[in-house]
């Protein structure tokens, strides 16, 4: 289990032991966001999965008191009663669910907050790319985007091979320490 992990099933806990405003609100945070985003994945507008979201997350305040850390994590908790009252509503509205479904207990790459959490990734990484300079941009641009090779890289650019390897190395070396560093993108 992730400290993240554990830090939201506390959190659950806070809430169902103490009614814990301060803890929902960071439950509310964290996960109303990914709930919107999954709906809207299957097809709901944004003011619709908007408000879907904080339905799931006032149920989530009424129901902390079930939560059981040794059966699931916060997460597929929460997923799976924003599922169910999904489902519920669906089937209040006598309509078939849209297809495909989405799982949320699916693997990493196919969850809600997964896709979340990639394009933060992606937002931290082109804020990134940003802070090279403009021929170390270049050479990545070619080397990484383009998949060019690097001695096609040198004959584009008139440069030596040697020079258009370093460009790359050196780039690489900035960007991994760029997005090591917590504020970079956005990150907290």
């Amino acid at each position: 289990m992730t400290v993240e992990a554990d830090l939201h099933d506390r959190w659950i806990e806070a809430v169902a032991q103490r009614r814990d405003r301060d803890a929902f609100g960071r439950l509310f945070a964290h996960y109303a966001p990914r709930l919107k985003a999954w709906l809207m994945k299957t097809g709901a507008t944004g003011p619709a999965a908007e408000d879907f979201a904080q339905d799931a997350m006032l149920a989530v305040w009424r129901k902390a008191d079930l939560f059981d850390a040794r059966r699931a994590g916060a997460s597929a908790w929460i997923f799976a009663i924003a599922r169910n009252r999904r489902l519920d509503m669906i089937r209040r509205e006598r309509r078939a669910p849209p297809s495909p479904e989405v799982d949320p207990c699916a693997p990493e790459h196919e969850r809600p907050d997964a896709v979340l959490a990639e394009a933060q990734d992606a937002r931290r990484v082109r804020a990134a790319l940003k802070q090279l300079t403009p021929d170390q941009a270049e050479a990545l641009r070619l080397a990484f985007f383009l998949e060019h090779s690097h001695s096609e890289i040198a004959d584009q650019l008139a440069l030596p091979l040697g020079t258009v390897k370093s460009r790359i190395r050196n780039a690489m070396i900035r960007l991994r320490h760029l997005l090591e560093t917590p504020d970079v993108g956005g990150r907290p």
